[in-house]
């Protein structure tokens, strides 16, 4: 018989706890986190949002491994970010994370192939043929493996960051406003294929936007204001979003973000 009690945080693939960030030194300090606390599930797709200056970009950057908190504790799929070296993190980011950006960020003189399989190659592995066909298919870019970004549409240039992303099977993918420069259509068919990796491949995706239509196709949008998490929705719709930045951009003080995010989580 198992008595052992359920460790509530086992279905976490991120933990941030107590995580302060803090830019500058005594006389200009600027806090872009204060105190943030969440765990982001397994199999889950979170949209962070907030106002200019609210802290998204940090929070995606701390808990990505690709800036360290200036106190407070990470966990990325159960592993301690704090005592690691740069070289360490180089790999865990390599091995465990896919990363989606605006910018696309692909080689120009590099093939969709050979644009996909690089964090495969940078890591030492030789692609598997399987693979790389199914998630080019998963993308709808199976007929254009050959290709060269320059040949290849903004949303076709995307979809391609997104093959790369899952080609290492991470345990989560970040994703930094990653519909920003594309159209209202193109946009829409991206953000379907993320919701596709959610419920077809159990995969995991924390996505910072500023659209609350991306924002809704979330599980659940988390809200930031004055660097401090001040609420939640789950599985809102895109006016509900709009509604509730309407609301944080109007917040003057962080006391008022408080008190709100404080109602708003009961």
């Amino acid at each position: 018989m198992n008595n052992r009690t359920p460790d509530p945080h086992a279905q976490e693939v991120v933990r941030l706890e107590s995580v302060r960030k803090v830019y500058g030194g005594t006389m200009n300090a600027v806090t872009a986190l204060d105190d943030v606390s969440i765990g982001l599930n397994r199999g889950t797709f979170t949209a962070v949002m907030g106002p200019s200056g609210s802290g998204k970009s940090t929070f995606l950057h701390c808990a990505a491994g690709l800036d360290r908190p200036t106190s407070g504790s990470i966990l990325l799929d159960g592993v301690d970010l704090a005592p690691l070296g740069e070289r360490e993190l180089t790999k865990l980011r390599r091995e465990r994370i896919g990363f989606i950006f605006q910018a696309f960020n692909l080689l120009p003189a590099l093939s969709v192939v050979d644009n996909v399989t690089l964090p495969l190659r940078l890591a030492g592995q030789r692609p598997k043929l399987a693979a790389v066909d199914d998630v080019l298919e998963r993308v709808g870019l199976g007929d254009r493996r050959n290709s060269r970004p320059g040949e290849l549409s903004g949303g076709q240039q995307q979809r391609v960051a997104i093959a790369r992303a899952l080609i290492t099977r991470p345990a989560v993918i970040f994703g930094d406003e990653p519909t920003g420069a594309l159209d209202t259509y193109t946009a829409s068919e991206v953000l379907t294929l993320l919701r596709e990796a959610v419920e077809q491949s159990d995969q995991t995706i924390v996505m910072v936007t500023h659209d609350p239509v991306a924002a809704a196709h979330a599980d659940r949008v988390v809200f930031l204001a004055d660097g401090r998490i001040v609420g939640s929705l789950d599985r809102p719709t895109a006016d509900q979003v709009a509604a509730r930045l309407t609301h944080l951009g109007a917040w003057g003080s962080r006391t008022v973000a408080q008190q709100a995010g404080h109602e708003v989580l009961r």
